[in-house]
């Protein structure tokens, strides 16, 4: 995915998770956060935050915040992009590109956004051809099911020493999700977590046991009920967003 009209500013401060003050051409400016997250390890006096420009003459602010420049100690900043709707929008492109062959998804014949089942409402449901049958199986006459499935995709934008990290906050809503994920394979259905990177150059990814171990426990749980559970790095630049490679997850 890409941005448009991006500018680059020197972020001051956030007096609420919805909007920060920077500098933007000499001028202080208050500008939309596209994450309500609490980033304080990102958002910091000084750092350097990428803005879109909005073309909406209705709109209280005229830019969004959609990036920032992670200061590092001894080690070049990292560029993180902060969008909190980017990672739906590019596991989308991703999965309808084929890619997600690469997590064990079929290239889908059907992907539908926000798709509710039961009590539950997934990121994403898919259809996808019947596997083959394995070399030697007998073929059944009856005409094979297609394969189908839901993804519940989240944003990871907490690094430590190149370990991507999800949380950054307890969330009792994302253990929800896991939960739910595991009664979608108790009746049938393929599920997975994709926990999409939103930085580049991470070594694996791992639940952020320290801030919310139950997040944790619910994750081993999924993954034990048969859930898949991936985590992909992506290119970021100050304009654009892009799905790479899987990294490792460690459990």
């Amino acid at each position: 995915m890409t941005y448009q009209d991006i500018h680059a500013a020197r972020f001051l401060a956030r007096p609420n998770r919805f909007i920060a003050r920077v500098e933007l051409e000499g001028r202080e400016e208050t500008v939309h956060v596209k994450n309500t997250g609490r980033c304080k390890e990102l958002l910091l006096p000084g750092c350097t935050v990428y803005l879109e420009g909005s073309a909406n003459p209705a709109r209280k602010t005229r830019y969004d915040l959609v990036a920032v420049e992670k200061l590092r100690p001894g080690l070049p900043p990292l560029l993180v992009n902060l969008d909190a709707q980017a990672p739906n929008r590019v596991f989308g492109e991703w999965m309808a590109a084929g890619w997600g062959e690469a997590l064990g998804l079929p290239r889908p014949t059907l992907l539908r956004p926000e798709t509710t089942w039961g009590n539950s409402r997934f990121d994403f449901y898919w259809e996808g051809p019947p596997e083959p049958p394995e070399n030697g199986t007998n073929v059944s006459r009856e005409t094979p099911l297609p394969r189908r499935g839901f993804v519940e995709v989240k944003g990871c934008t907490l690094e430590e020493n190149g370990l991507a990290l999800f949380p950054d906050a307890p969330t009792q809503r994302g253990v929800k999700h896991l939960r739910e994920l595991i009664a979608c394979r108790q009746a049938g259905y393929e599920a997975a977590v994709c926990f999409v990177i939103q930085m580049a150059g991470m070594e694996a990814f791992t639940p952020n046991d320290r801030t919310h171990p139950e997040f944790g426990a619910a994750l081993r749980d999924a993954a034990r009920a048969g859930v898949r559970v991936a985590a992909v790095e992506c290119a970021v630049t100050p304009d654009s967003l892009t799905m790479v490679r899987p990294v490792p997850v460690l459990l």
